[in-house]
């Protein structure tokens, strides 16, 4: 249980971390903490079963209640008095509620990475992105296109030794205008 835990908070916090450079690590390791989350999940789910108790159903007035007590208080010390004054039946189904809650926000969290993933990328695709564009600014769009039309290695190829001899030509010209060249 305490792995699971803590695998849940080191995979959130890699995650994040992992943000500004990689969308995708982001994206896997938010999802690994929610694994992590589910597996605790269910191990104070077994305990309960174990010991002969009953988890709450979500719309049990106990599960609203802490469900309603979470949303504004997120301070060790708003929790403290409670988690040392209940039985272990009531902490464990507290745990399932804030748990649920956190699976719930989590999953929402991955939704909204993914969407973000497929419309803007990651580093790799911003990255293309920035070079195809640099490439775009250097070369005219003609001869992008010209290049592009070929239809075969053998075509690029004759387009390629095509554009070499006129960048050569050119460079004699300009040479010969300028003196450069007898």
């Amino acid at each position: 249980m305490v792995q699971a835990a803590r695998s849940c908070k080191q995979n959130i916090a890699e995650g994040s971390a992992a943000s500004g450079t990689s969308k995708e690590t982001e994206l896997k390791l938010t999802n690994v903490a929610r694994a992590s989350l589910e597996e605790l999940l269910e191990d104070y789910r077994d305990y309960l079963v174990r010991n002969g108790h009953t988890p709450w159903n979500a719309t049990d007035a106990k599960a609203l209640s802490a469900r309603d007590f979470a949303k504004t208080r997120n301070d060790w010390s708003d929790w403290r008095s409670i988690f040392e004054s209940r039985p272990a039946e009531t902490l464990a189904n507290l745990m399932l509620v804030i748990g649920n809650q956190t699976s719930y926000l989590l999953g929402r969290l991955i939704e909204r990475l993914e969407a973000d993933f497929t419309s803007v990328g990651g580093i790799r695709e911003r990255m293309h992105a920035a070079r195809t564009a640099a490439r775009a600014q250097t070369c005219p769009a003609a001869l992008r296109d010209w290049l592009t039309a070929a239809q075969s290695p053998a075509d690029l190829a004759e387009k390629k030794a095509a554009l070499w001899n006129e960048i050569e030509r050119l460079s004699r010209d300009i040479g010969r205008k300028r003196g450069w060249l007898s």
